[in-house]
């Protein structure tokens, strides 16, 4: 199981980390809700414990937008300890708080407690087989895809190249990136053989392939599926 511990004070996050990683959990560490989100992004966590009061974006802004895409665990630390606290945390999408200073074997408890009924309710998640953004939608068991319910026939390196996209949508990959991933080997003048595919996608999926509404070039980086 993979626990992201976001605070500020970096003595709780250490303290934390290492009852934690006892109990056998992999930690990762943020020090404010940007840094959170970001590797929310890019791995996959299983449950949240995050300090409210933090820099550049505060626990509960944080929440509200992770709720936006993920179901989570979200235990929320404060050094407040009024009700009203609690409830708006609560409100704001988090499913347990513990105000500080806190027992961090009490702490355990609730990260064990909220896991375990994660799991139970079968809402672990898992990866989907179903990629989609928009009206574009991949089905990666039966290697089908559709743009607005129309299926689009794609070559192997294509429906390659579109599914790394799509299911990672919104973040670019550089042409290196994309030939390594679906090539699965070293990039060696790639930037004409991936520009070819990407391409002939786009005059599959898009309706206009000049003003593409999903696969986009991020200039002097690369390529994205855009996240609608």
């Amino acid at each position: 199981m993979n626990i992201l511990i976001c605070d500020d004070d970096k003595e709780i996050l250490e303290a934390v980390g290492i009852y934690l990683k006892n109990e056998g959990y992999k930690v990762y560490k943020a020090y404010n809700g940007l840094e959170a989100l970001e590797i929310l992004e890019e791995q996959e966590i299983h449950l949240i414990i995050m300090d409210i009061m933090m820099p550049k974006m505060d626990g509960l802004k944080a929440t509200i937008k992770l709720r936006e895409e993920k179901n989570i665990p979200v235990i929320l630390l404060s050094a407040k300890s009024e009700d009203t606290d609690k409830i708006i945390g609560l409100n704001m999408g988090a499913d347990d708080y513990v105000t500080k200073p806190f027992n961090p074997l009490e702490l355990i408890a609730r990260v064990k407690s909220q896991l375990r009924r994660y799991t139970t309710l079968g809402s672990l998640e898992t990866k989907s087989h179903v990629y989609k953004t928009g009206g574009l939608v991949i089905d990666d068991e039966s290697k089908m895809v559709t743009v607005d319910g129309e299926e689009v026939k794609l070559t192997p390196v294509q429906y390659k190249i579109l599914k790394l996209l799509t299911a990672n949508a919104g973040r670019v990959f550089s042409i290196d990136e994309i030939y390594e991933k679906v090539w699965q080997e070293t990039p060696y003048s790639a930037e004409n053989t991936v520009a070819v595919h990407i391409r002939k996608i786009r005059e599959k999926i898009e309706i206009n392939p000049k003003e593409p509404k999903y696969l986009k070039v991020v200039w002097g980086i690369g390529y994205k599926v855009e996240k609608i």
